[in-house]
């Protein structure tokens, strides 16, 4: 059988080799960079525009705030994006939380950025520890199942936590580290929400050997209704700014030492599996096309730049080992048992129970009757 012909986006280094949602126009360019290049106008200012609209939104943010303890949320994870965005935040006086998630993944290099990134700003810090037994459980159901995104757990463990601080202590803005400058491309195949609780439910069900009791999940509707109901607001700080990689790596090492721990979303030994190993050999989806195509859409390299950079290797072939290693002993099973679980068909993660696709938009149908009604 011959070899399907890969098309390449001829502004980005998007391509159809892994994702049935791209589509290319007659100038070869494809939707994803042609949406960024018009969503750019909107929504990214790193200009005097930017600069304004930064100063009257801390402004509104402190004014809403000055008669509590804190004046937003944030979550840090030893990362480029929620250290430089908690840099922003102390610079301009906000008073902020910061939740970081210990999941048991952490890298040294991210520990010890984390350590001196709050050592520095003085901002309040507390740490969520997910039970480990139930946490890697469902991990591990996660690998089972064969889908693409294995985060998710711990991307709703940490939220779940975010709203609840955020109602405790009458926090309405949360600050997120979400950017258009490294992130204005994310590729839409083999994905899903986070919020998903009945997809994350029925896959414990069926490959996970452990309740669930023991942690705590944000759906989707709770999510909205937190959002209509208790008037919590996301903040996108870094839009306001000229937000660029390696200008922000360079200072947060001249503010606190900050290191850098090698590509982007690298800070988290699963993260880092997810995205290097777990995407490209299972799903041939290479993650780096859409941070490096985002760059190129923000102005941070060019094209050829963006490919040089895609055509070194994926990872280093002995840290990968030792990732691979660790993630299994967690996990509580061996590292043969490991290699056979990744080698397992891939699934969707709609080939289980999802939530109804309407339920975002019923979800905010029910918040706005809600409101109207208080």
């Amino acid at each position: 059988m011959e070899n399907k012909k890969i098309c390449v986006c001829k502004r980005c280094i998007m391509d159809d080799s892994s994702d049935l949602t791209i589509s290319f126009d007659e100038q070869g360019f494809c939707n994803y960079c042609t949406e960024a290049y018009e969503r750019k106008k909107t929504v990214y200012f790193p200009n005097e525009e930017g600069k304004k609209k930064l100063e009257a939104t801390i402004e509104e943010i402190k004014n809403c705030n000055k008669d509590k303890k804190y004046d937003c949320i944030m979550g840090v994870s030893g990362g480029l994006d929620s250290s430089y965005l908690a840099y922003i935040a102390w610079k301009h006086g906000l008073r902020a939380l910061a939740i970081h998630i210990d999941d048991g993944y952490d890298t040294e290099i991210s520990k010890e950025n984390v350590r001196k990134l709050i050592q520095k700003t003085g901002f309040d810090y507390q740490v969520i520890t997910p039970d480990a037994k139930q946490f890697n459980a469902l991990t591990l159901a996660f690998m089972k199942a064969g889908v693409p995104n294995l985060a998710m757990p711990q991307d709703d463990i940490l939220f779940a936590f975010l709203y609840g601080q955020m109602k405790e202590n009458k926090i309405k803005y949360f600050l997120s580290g979400e950017n258009f400058a490294l992130e204005s491309i994310l590729q839409r195949g083999n994905s899903h929400r986070y919020t998903d609780v009945v997809n994350i439910k029925d896959i414990n069900k069926r490959f996970g050997t452990d309740k669930l009791d023991k942690l705590k999940f944000l759906s989707t509707k709770e999510k909205i209704m937190d959002k209509y109901i208790g008037g919590i607001k996301t903040v996108r700080l870094l839009d306001y700014v000229d937000y660029n990689r390696d200008r922000a790596f360079a200072e947060l090492k001249e503010f606190c030492g900050f290191e850098y721990y090698g590509r982007k979303h690298l800070e988290n030994i699963l993260t880092g599996f997810i995205q290097l190993y777990w995407f490209p050999k299972k799903f041939n989806f290479d993650k780096r096309k859409s941070h490096l195509s985002s760059m190129i859409v923000s102005d941070q390299m060019t094209r050829d730049e963006a490919l040089k950079e895609l055509a070194e290797p994926l990872y280093d072939e002995k840290q990968m080992d030792e990732w691979m290693n660790y993630i299994a002993k967690q996990l509580g099973i061996t590292r043969k048992e490991f290699d056979e679980i990744c080698a397992q068909p891939t699934h969707q993660h709609e080939d289980y129970k999802v939530e109804d696709d309407s339920m975002e938009y019923k979800a905010m149908q029910l918040a706005m009757k809600v409101k109207a009604q208080l």
